[in-house]
């Protein structure tokens, strides 16, 4: 029976959290106070978690290594779909179709808006 993605994570944190605590613990019984107490936790706690908790962990990975892979694909998808409208779009833009009478010559004077050329 396969468990969830969030129960496993859930799991997987929570005996991070209860790793980190009672690393905190038996450091301060054995004197260890401030950063030194902290910083120490957390390398024992990270030290437990990477070897006790390695298949909660592998599991998270491959979840998200599939999610990953599908929004991919769908990007990719994506990505052909604009490249295929930009290349029919180019394609409309020959010299042929454009208006001979609006064609503005480099020479063309610009319009003042709102009064009219005397």
């Amino acid at each position: 029976m396969k468990t969830s993605a969030l129960r496993t994570t859930f799991v997987y944190t929570s005996a991070r959290i209860i790793m980190f605590g009672a690393s905190v613990l038996v450091l301060f019984w054995a004197g260890a106070r401030g950063l030194l107490l902290l910083g120490l936790a957390l390398l024992i706690s990270a030290l437990l978690s990477y070897v006790l908790l390695n298949k909660q962990r592998t599991i998270i990975a491959d979840r998200l290594n599939g999610r990953l892979s599908r929004v991919g694909k769908k990007a990719s998808e994506f990505s052909r779909r604009l490249d295929e409208g930009a290349a029919l779009e180019d394609s409309g833009d020959d010299e042929s179709s454009v208006d001979p009478e609006h064609v503005v010559t480099p020479d063309a004077e610009e319009p003042v808006l709102g009064f009219p050329k005397p």
